[in-house]
């Protein structure tokens, strides 16, 4: 894997960590903020081709490859 990849695979697993602790908090503006950013990963990742295993939620579920 190289260095994209592994830093794409820490961004999506920071940003569903920060998804799950904003739903424990029940701070919306959080969750939002969050949410955006795990969607932004996502979608980079995807246009540059790096494997993912992300829940359904994105609740801190595994992402690897």
């Amino acid at each position: 894997m190289d260095g994209f990849a592994e830093a794409m695979l820490e961004r999506v697993r920071a940003a569903q960590e920060a998804v799950a602790a904003a739903r424990r908090s029940g701070d919306a503006y959080a969750l939002a903020v969050a949410s955006d950013e795990l969607d932004d990963a996502l979608r980079i990742a995807h246009a540059n081709g790096v494997a993912l295993e992300v829940s359904p939620e994105g609740d801190g579920g595994g992402a690897g490859g």
